[in-house]
Parts: C-alpha cells; structure tokens; sequence
C-alpha cells in the first residue's frame, strides 16, 4: 500500500526500456559520515558527564537514535529512488511516501556532458548534465550513476546514432534477455 510505483509502469507500450538503475551507493558516504560522526559525539559527551546529568545523557542518547532513523530514512530513500531510460524519454522516480515522477523527452536533448571526479574514478561512479533546447529540465543533472561510461555511450546512440539500427540492436537484447529468462524458468 505505502510502497511507491515501480518506473516500469509509468512506461508506454511503444517505449522500449534500455537502462535501469539506481545511484551509486556513494550518494550515500557523506550522510553515513554525519550519522557515525554525530552518534560519535552523542555517546561520547553522554559517557563524560557525570551519572547526575541523567537527563541530559538520556537526551543524548534519544537525539543518537534520531540520527539512526533519519540515515534509515535516507537509505530507503535513496533505495527507491529509480532512473530508466527508453527510446523515447528519461523517467526518474523518488519518494518514500509520495511518488514524484520526473520526466524529459529523448528528443528535447541538445547536448551531453560527461563529468568523473577523483573518487567517481575510485569508486566507479559519475555525472552526466543532460541540455535541452534552451530549457532547464528537471533531469538535466543526474550525479551517481553507476557505469557513467555505459550510461553515456547509450544515451549518446539514443539521442545522436542510427534509429535502424538502433532498433536492430534493442530487439536482438530483448531476444537475448528472454532467451535467459525462459533458461531460468525451465
């Protein structure tokens, strides 16, 4: 009931889904930083104080479990927070309690830029601005993703290479993905 819409059903029956994914779990290293450093903090004050500030260690030790949900909460949203492309848009979804849909024609793409930081190289990790036509789109700068090199080859094909055999190569992965998926089954 609370669990948000998966992408795929926001897709139409003419899309064909090329990419699926989640950020770099490195989205997460700096929250995970505070919440160590901050609970750090809370237990180490709680443990100095004197066994006569009992109410301010129990304040320490309830603002330390504050900062355990709020990480969890951070987590399961990262969690589902999903980015697919098709042949024909880029459709991102958030949300814990309420889903937002983000969306952005492949058409409307004028431009790709492809960054990677020192520890995106480390980490395997980048960032792709995507430009539109005069236009700031709500998916214009996507950080994170897993692969960037793969993510931008094949946006780079959608948006710029050969519909034909755009078309020839999807269909010859969707054969091969159902090829995998009936060895599973049998």
């Amino acid at each position: 009931m609370f669990a948000p819409r998966d992408p795929d059903e926001y897709l139409l029956d003419t899309e064909r889904r090329v990419i699926r994914i989640r950020r770099h779990w490195a989205a997460l290293a700096w929250d995970a930083f505070e919440a160590v450093a901050l609970i750090a903090i809370f237990v180490m004050v709680s443990y100095l104080l004197p066994p006569s500030m009992w109410v301010v260690q129990n304040v320490l030790w309830y603002a330390a479990l504050l900062v355990v949900l709020r990480f969890a909460y951070v987590v399961m949203e990262w969690w589902v927070e999903r980015l697919v492309v098709t042949d024909k848009r880029f459709i991102m979804t958030t949300g814990v309690w309420t889903t937002k849909v983000l969306m952005m024609p492949i058409s409307k793409v004028t431009d790709l830029t492809y960054q990677r930081s020192f520890w995106g190289r480390i980490l395997g990790y980048g960032t792709t601005v995507v430009e539109s036509a005069g236009q700031i789109q709500a998916l214009n700068h996507i950080a994170y993703l897993p692969r960037p090199e793969e993510f931008y080859d094949t946006i780079s094909e959608l948006v710029f290479g050969d519909k034909q055999k755009q078309a020839e190569r999807f269909s010859m992965i969707k054969a091969q993905r159902a090829a995998r998926g009936k060895r599973m089954v049998g």
